[in-house]
């Protein structure tokens, strides 16, 4: 979907209208942004405070003191849409406590039907609804929660949505406006960014997924792929890094997959090649990426780029061929495997870091069996696991699932158990020994008071000084567990 030009220009000036309306106020106004999820959703929230920002709110960390609060929403798993609805919930004691408060629910699970009934019928005290798509318009929408005493629902246009009226208290001012949109989307360049980080910096180059896994519910809520100009991707580059970023996450839902829209070509090993050549001290990282596109030419250009960080993120999900079908994954074992021995074939020295889903619909126990021997095969040196959790909506979700909850828990942790004892016997290597360190983060354990993490993105506890943060330094290992490594600087 192409945006025409004077839409993007009519949410500029709308969001100058409400700045005049928020620095003529008595008192400072302020924004609080929770947010759950991935790494885009964190991007998204940079953009949400970098609206809120310029329309002349101030940030805040405290939902009491906010006078909008906006929940960043994730779709993945239950778990995570329990989380984030109990915490919305929550919310209505800031309501009770400031009734002018404006409380928006964006993010992925405002794509999802199901969750916008919940929030339209039982968290009346949510104003604004939207999906991530919708994201560039949120001046607009803050604007019409601005204008009380409505109940609208915005599509192409904006009209009444013909649903029952809420049960509204005599005098109150609630209003309610969701917003639906094609998940095709778009890509808007200009919006602003509030970092909070002041080492690691988010760089969107793409949206949205083609794969369409049967478990995962991100295209339906994202969108298909649309990548930005290549252009536009190097010039915030430019600008993070002269800003005094260190340390520069490529983010796409299938980042490898990235295509210059003018050419059409594979194109995101280039794009790696020319944000390399940006003048300056930092690390180029990019999630996460699907094996299908891992290619030679992305290995090839990471081990040529000295700032490309030799580490990969490489979700395999399952070790049964049979499971990554029902997965629709599009490759095998010995296909994903044949992907590791290529990466390690260029840079030996790479971290391969993981995903993997335990207790899909189907799973046997020799199926699992596979996942443990693909472990072993892959030697990762981290591995995130998640129990199988159906999202509605996705083919997933309508499969036998004859696996007792038990027995998915027990697999987790045998799964566990022998990813913890090769993550340990990798760090055992690095203990005595020198390594390049970012110093990212303050600590609030007095006896390593910096966290830091090497060129493969291992974490490292670290003895040193504040004045260390956002510098390169060599740290000595001393020891290590499963989860990170300890050390000093040298």
């Amino acid at each position: 979907m192409q945006v025409p030009e004077k839409d993007i220009e009519t949410q500029k000036a709308i969001a100058r209208s409400i700045r005049e309306i928020v620095v003529s106020r008595a008192s400072p106004s302020y924004a609080y942004v929770d947010t759950y999820g991935c790494q885009q959703n964190e991007s998204d929230s940079e953009k949400l405070r970098g609206m809120l920002v310029g329309m002349g709110y101030n940030i805040t960390y405290d939902e009491f003191e906010a006078d909008v609060a906006v929940i960043n929403t994730c779709a993945i798993r239950e778990n995570a849409e329990n989380r984030v609805l109990g915490n919305v919930g929550a919310l209505v004691h800031a309501k009770a406590a400031k009734r002018s408060l404006i409380i928006v629910f964006c993010g992925c699970l405002a794509g999802v039907p199901e969750t916008v009934e919940k929030v339209r019928g039982s968290y009346q005290h949510v104003d604004l609804v939207f999906p991530p798509n919708a994201l560039w318009r949120f001046p607009e929408l803050l604007y019409a929660a601005m204008l009380r005493g409505t109940y609208a629902y915005f599509a192409d246009g904006v009209k009444e949505d013909g649903a029952p009226q809420p049960e509204i208290p005599h005098g109150s001012t609630l209003k309610r406006i969701f917003v639906t949109e094609s998940v095709e989307g778009a890509i808007i360049e200009g919006i602003p960014s509030h970092r909070d980080m002041k080492i690691r910096a988010w760089l969107p180059v793409m949206y949205g997924c083609d794969n369409y896994c049967s478990y995962c519910i991100v295209p339906y809520v994202r969108g298909r792929e649309r990548s930005r100009a290549p252009d536009a991707i190097v010039d915030e580059a430019r600008v993070i890094v002269s800003a005094g970023y260190k340390d520069i996450t490529m983010l796409g839902q299938n980042v490898n997959s990235y295509r210059d829209g003018a050419s059409g070509r594979d194109s995101f090993a280039a794009l790696i090649r020319r944000v390399n050549d940006i003048n300056g001290e930092f690390l180029i990282r990019f999630m996460t990426s699907h094996p299908k596109d891992a290619s030679d030419g992305l290995f090839r250009a990471m081990s040529e780029c000295d700032k490309a960080a030799r580490h990969i993120h490489l979700p395999f999900q399952a070790g049964s061929d049979r499971v990554l079908s029902l997965m629709n994954r599009g490759y095998t074992q010995a296909e994903y495997l044949e992907r590791v021995a290529a990466a390690r074939s260029f840079m030996p020295e790479i971290a391969l870091t993981s995903d993997a889903i335990v207790g899909f619909p189907g799973e046997t126990e020799s199926d699992f069996e596979e996942t443990l021997r693909l472990v072993e095969k892959a030697q990762f040196d981290s591995l995130f696991i998640f129990i199988y959790s159906g999202r509605p909506g996705t083919p997933a979700a309508r499969l036998e699932d004859a696996t007792t909850r038990e027995e998915k828990q027990a697999r987790f942790d045998r799964l566990n158990d022998l990813q913890n004892s090769i993550s340990k016997a990798k760090h055992a290597q690095f203990v005595g020994k020198k390594t390049r360190v970012l110093v990212d983060t303050q600590s609030r354990d007095a006896r390593y008071p910096l966290k830091a993490r090497t060129n493969g993105g291992r974490l490292v506890h670290l003895l040193g000084e504040a004045d260390l943060l956002g510098s390169f330094v060599e740290a000595r290992i001393t020891h290590c567990n499963s989860w990170s490594l300890f050390g000093e600087v040298w």
